[in-house]
């Protein structure tokens, strides 16, 4: 059993926060891939299907950002999920909004979301990391990750959302550059380009 974890915080005030981003992608794979319904399991709510060929549960923990991996360890316990199964979903401040990137292992920047989930099962597992840039100012990074989108993101977000969901079964198969070189590729064709000189930290 593979395991997708979307990161964020649970309730309705949260919903459209930057730092929700990772939720937001792994209920649009859900939606893609007709996977559910949603149950509460591994504190917080989980659903069960196929995606790429390969059974995954996808997980949104429902214990805060900052315990998340809380949850993921109780699902990946259940399942004998090995680290390197599970891919996080989540923001990252150190990629320019609408960029993705996938990687095994590395730091944690900062990210009280893989911090925990770190702590729990190891650093080996896979982060797909959803850039929502930077504020510009370390003291406004808190404002930033937990401020809702701006109306003028929003088109982006929805459609890296969607994207992410249509190359998911590629990820599920373990072709991380492949995934990341056609979420890139649709991006730029639906005209939400990164900054070229903006890469990955």
């Amino acid at each position: 059993m593979l395991l997708f974890v979307g990161l964020g915080n649970p309730g309705a005030k949260y919903a459209g926060n930057r730092h929700n981003v990772g939720f937001m992608a792994v209920e649009a794979i859900a939606k893609r891939h007709g996977i559910g319904p949603w149950r509460r399991r591994f504190q917080g709510v989980a659903a069960e299907g196929p995606i790429g060929g390969e059974r995954v549960l996808l997980l949104l923990p429902g214990t805060y950002m900052n315990e998340s991996g809380r949850a993921v360890a109780e699902a990946a316990h259940f399942y004998k999920t090995a680290p390197g199964d599970i891919s996080v979903f989540h923001d990252e401040i150190e990629l320019p909004p609408s960029k993705v990137r996938v990687k095994v292992g590395g730091g944690i920047a900062g990210h009280n979301g893989l911090r925990s989930i770190s702590a729990h099962v190891g650093n080996d597992y896979r982060r797909v990391r959803i850039g929502v840039g930077h504020p510009g100012v370390k003291d406004m990074v808190h404002a930033h990750v937990l401020g809702d989108f701006a109306k003028s993101e929003r088109a982006w977000v929805e459609t890296l959302c969607d994207v992410i969901a249509d190359n998911a079964g590629l990820l599920a198969k373990g072709k991380d550059a492949t995934f990341q070189n056609k979420v890139h590729l649709a991006m730029d064709a639906k005209g939400f380009v990164a900054p070229k000189d903006a890469e990955d930290k």
